[in-house]
Parts: structure tokens; C-alpha cells; sequence
């Protein structure tokens, strides 16, 4: 397990920020205030990220049959959970950003214990949206230089 999160950073540390960032998150030349969209976060929330790793011993197929069964597309997200990012990592599986209120984790817990064990191995993280600090840290940077 440590040498897959070791494996997992260094690659994620290959990845250019703007990569990452995407088309929404490009940064154009003037004010960070003028060329950053919305941040994720959210005053109330709390942002939750939740990796949804490929049982490998089953094909795509088979994990798709599993999430039917369980109900998955039905019941995640839980009523009052934004997705606000689903993303496929290659190799990996998919990740879910996930916002909530932060009284809200369990349930979104018990959904994936109850529809997407068997089909997936999951990881929770408690994310923050850290790209408007990095923008404004990277413009003070600048400006000094």
C-alpha cells in the first residue's frame, strides 16, 4: 500500500499543473482575481476525494454488471453530495471530488461500502481546492522578481 501512494505521487508529480488544471483551469496572462475560475470550495462544505480503484481480477464488464446490481448509479451520490470532478486515471481507476456538508462523510461512506465494494477498492482524502493559493503565491513570485 505505501509503495503504491510512493508510485501514485511520483506520478502524479510528472503531471504539469496546467495539465491537471484542464481547458477551466488554464491561467491566462493578468490578475489572478481576473483569470482564475471559481474555486471548488465552498463555505459549509467540504470537499472529499475518493479513489474508486479497478478490481483487476474482473473486467470492465463484470465490474459494470457489479455497480448495476448494487444500485450504484442509483444511489451515489447521496442526496446533499455534489460531484463537483470525476475523473479516469488510467491504470488506476476513477476519482470522485466529492462536496458535501461536513456532517455528511458517513454517508457517502455507506454508498460506496454498499455499491461499489466488489467492483472497486476505495481511498478516502480530505481535499481542499488549492489552486487559488498556488495562482496568488505564483503572482507574488512574480511580481517581486
Amino acid at each position: 500500500m505505501r509503495q503504491t501512494r510512493r508510485n501514485l505521487g511520483a506520478m502524479l508529480g510528472t503531471i504539469p499543473a496546467a495539465a491537471m488544471l484542464g481547458p477551466a483551469g488554464a491561467i491566462a496572462q493578468g490578475t489572478a482575481e481576473d483569470t482564475l475560475p471559481p474555486t471548488l470550495d465552498e463555505p459549509g462544505k467540504i470537499l472529499l476525494t475518493v479513489f474508486l480503484r479497478h478490481d483487476e481480477t474482473k473486467t470492465v464488464d463484470q465490474i459494470n454488471e457489479h455497480l448495476r446490481q448494487t444500485g450504484w448509479y442509483d444511489k451515489f451520490p447521496p442526496p446533499g453530495v455534489d460531484v463537483v470532478a470525476w475523473f479516469v486515471m488510467m491504470g488506476i481507476g476513477q476519482v470522485v471530488i466529492v462536496r458535501l456538508p461536513p456532517d455528511r462523510p458517513r454517508d457517502t461512506n455507506r454508498v460506496v461500502e454498499a455499491a461499489a465494494w466488489g467492483g472497486f477498492r476505495t481511498q478516502f482524502y480530505p481535499t481542499y481546492d488549492y489552486r487559488r493559493l498556488w495562482v496568488e503565491a505564483k503572482h507574488q513570485a512574480d511580481a517581486k522578481r
